[in-house]
């Protein structure tokens, strides 16, 4: 088989995954179904059939037959390690899985990895966060000094804390988010701290609380996919065609958010309202394929960090990200507002939703569609004069913009208004903190 795959790779007519007749084209992605902030360019862009659709097309203009296999993994590396062994062509994944991909490949010279689009990202860091046990006293990432912390070392969700602790020493144990999860749940380690969307889903499920939100840090953290740089070489077709199927998944994404959340909710086993609170208008992730120079720094930031827990050699972030092929398919921006915002007509209040800094959604239960809430307050008002059964209510971090669960959420009352927060810490800093439920009885 490996004779076979290293034959395929030098006469450039195939993916390395093999098998295919000398007229067909195999085409290996490899993506991470429960990481949604990947989901343009892999749940989601699965489910839509967009690739496909569009190779399909590809296919009747060339002559060529284009066949394409999705492989599923719980992070980045796994990732990587298929592309080195040029077993997987196309991947999406990480900032940090990105630098290391990156990292590995670069003294593969031309045979390496290039950067090529972004997914998602959240230009303060709120992708990541650090979460412990609903009973944690914890109430500040210092109380965890010398407690044990799981993470996926060399994850986004690892670049994070060791960014956040700011010099507390804590025992990282390196666990797969699943392992840590259960790991948390059963008193095995004090906190977890991982990437989308495992803090928004212990905390909807209520067995976690958030410590820790990652847009403290005001760092921009994102998402992106990387190719085999001899695949695009000899495939540029379907790198292109693979970039447009991307670009029309996030324009459904755009347009149809809540259809978007419900289709990966199905394809994931994720609870359709955690995958809105980060995929949603005025989600936690903003999705745009643009490779934009804030982000781009952000990466070349990274490269010290990640040297310094050593994870990588040094990185030439320029070289390995390479925006032509993106260019050739997509006019980007540098604009960091997320294009898909909460609008209409608060039903409540009587107000447009204009704001999207204050701006919030509630979905109750029964209804196909979510009502837009023009403030907090707003919100609040809604859910205690509608009498119903609420699925989720959206609310953001008064501080740092996080969109977050309302329920969930820390409130402070600041004069004839009140303020969520996403963690206790910052709601403390603006007065008495209330919970959700004090905060809708004063609504």
């Amino acid at each position: 088989m490996r004779a076979l795959l290293v034959a395929a790779l030098a006469a450039g007519t195939l993916s390395a995954c093999g098998g295919a007749a000398s007229d067909e084209v195999a085409v290996v992605v490899g993506y991470q179904s429960k990481t949604i902030n990947t989901v343009t360019a892999g749940t989601l862009l699965r489910e839509l059939g967009y690739f496909e659709r569009r190779l399909d097309a590809l296919g009747q203009r060339t002559g060529t037959r284009y066949r394409v296999t999705w492989q599923d993994y719980d992070t980045g590396a796994p990732i990587t390690a298929q592309m080195v062994a040029g077993r997987v062509d196309i991947g999406s994944m990480g900032d940090f899985p990105l630098l290391i991909n990156g990292s590995r490949t670069q003294d593969m010279g031309d045979e390496g990895t290039r950067m090529v689009s972004v997914t998602g990202y959240n230009a303060r860091g709120a992708l990541n966060m650090v979460v412990v046990r609903p009973d944690s006293t914890a109430k500040a990432l210092s109380d965890l000094r010398g407690q044990k912390v799981s993470t996926s070392v060399g994850s986004a969700g690892h670049g994070t804390l060791v960014r956040a602790l700011d010099g507390t020493e804590v025992v990282v144990e390196n666990q797969q988010p699943s392992v840590g999860a259960s790991a948390l749940q059963g008193g095995g380690v004090a906190a977890l701290s991982q990437f989308v969307a495992w803090p928004g889903q212990l905390v909807f499920a209520g067995q976690a609380k958030l410590l820790y939100d990652g847009a403290a840090l005001d760092h921009p953290t994102l998402h992106g996919v990387v190719v085999r740089k001899p695949f695009a070489d000899a495939r540029p077709e379907v790198l292109a065609e693979f970039l447009r199927a991307q670009l029309d998944a996030t324009r459904y994404l755009h347009a149809n958010p809540l259809a978007a959340a419900e289709s990966v909710a199905a394809a994931t086993g994720l609870p359709p309202e955690v995958v809105y609170l980060y995929n949603g208008p005025n989600g936690i992730a903003t999705f745009d394929l643009s490779l934009k120079s804030v982000l781009r720094e952000a990466l070349r930031d990274d490269v010290p960090l990640l040297r310094s827990i050593g994870d990588i050699a040094e990185l030439d972030v320029d070289r390995f990200i390479d925006d032509g092929p993106l260019k050739a398919v997509y006019e980007g921006t540098e604009d960091l507002a997320n294009p898909a915002r909460i609008t209409g007509e608060d039903p409540v209040c009587g107000v447009p939703v204009a704001d999207p800094a204050a701006a919030g959604e509630v979905w109750f239960a029964g209804e196909s569609a979510t009502r837009p809430a023009a403030t907090p307050d707003c919100l609040l008002k809604q859910v205690k004069q509608a009498g119903k059964q609420v699925r989720a209510a959206y609310v953001p971090d008064a501080a740092t913009g996080t969109r977050w669960f309302a329920e969930h959420a820390h409130w402070v009352r600041d004069g004839d208004r009140f303020l969520p927060f996403a963690t206790e810490a910052e709601a403390a800093k603006r007065g008495a903190v209330l919970t959700y439920a004090q905060a809708l009885a004063g609504a």
